[in-house]
């Protein structure tokens, strides 16, 4: 496959972004989508260029940190993938594609296609945690849990943190990630204790770190690889309107 791609380059967080244009010749269509990179950035590691900033690890779907959008998709043309997992036979030979990082203003660009998720980060440190004592850890099947409450806790476990919902939606909001961290500890009887103080605290770190509101897009539902349904999004907002109420009920007594 012969391909032109369309990069974002940026060489610092204050510096002006453009696009440069590579020629990707003689891919495999059985390639990844971060080998393409590989291998443009070895052509251009080879004539002096500087090389493509990209994030990636485990490159199996798992750590999240490979998110870029492609063609203005989060991760790509694929559903429920991430974009490691993307390969190239998803594309036609002759192709033009456009690689750029996630645009959103909690996201700021470190360079090229890198940008800063710390603000996911401090929504955990925020709320995403259970005291529990960790001298002697009880049996695992020492507390019941009902199958249907487990497995949507389960659910919600599967976030990867990549901020592919970010991305997606038009505005800027975490909503998708947050809720997945609040419904899989809330959902489970460990969680019980600081249910409502969570939210509430996850919630005001959100709105703190620049993320937008919620507005029922969906579209990050579409972008998440995977599968991570907006029925979270509902359980978190029932979760705010009771835990808002417990804390003005106290706060009147």
């Amino acid at each position: 496959m012969n391909l032109t791609l369309h990069v974002w380059r940026q060489d610092g967080p204050d510096r002006a972004g453009r696009f440069e244009t590579y020629h990707a010749k003689d891919i495999s269509e059985h390639a990844s989508f971060l080998e393409l990179l590989d291998l443009v950035n070895e052509d251009l590691t080879r004539s002096g260029g500087e090389p493509i900033a990209f994030e990636h690890d485990c490159r199996e779907g798992i750590c999240g940190s490979c998110g870029m959008m492609i063609n203005g998709v989060p991760h790509g043309p694929r559903s429920m993938v991430a974009t490691c997992q993307l390969h190239m036979r998803s594309f036609r030979d002759g192709d033009d594609i456009w690689i750029e990082p996630w645009r959103a203003t909690a996201f700021p660009v470190i360079r090229d296609l890198v940008v800063d998720r710390s603000a996911l980060d401090r929504l955990i440190q925020a709320g995403g945690f259970i005291s529990v004592r960790t001298g002697s850890a009880p049996d695992a099947n020492a507390i019941p849990i009902p199958k249907d409450d487990a497995d949507q806790a389960m659910d919600g476990a599967q976030c990867i943190g990549c901020g592919a919902c970010v991305a997606a939606c038009p505005n800027a909001s975490a909503m998708l990630f947050m809720s997945a961290k609040v419904g899989h500890l809330g959902l489970l009887p460990q969680g019980q204790p600081e249910r409502y103080t969570r939210v509430l605290d996850m919630v005001a770190r959100h709105d703190a770190e620049g993320f937008g509101t919620c507005t029922n897009h969906g579209a990050c539902q579409e972008a998440c690889p995977k599968g991570i349904s907006v029925d979270f999004i509902a359980r978190l907002n029932r979760d705010v309107l009771a835990g808002s109420w417990k804390a003005a009920t106290v706060e009147a007594s």
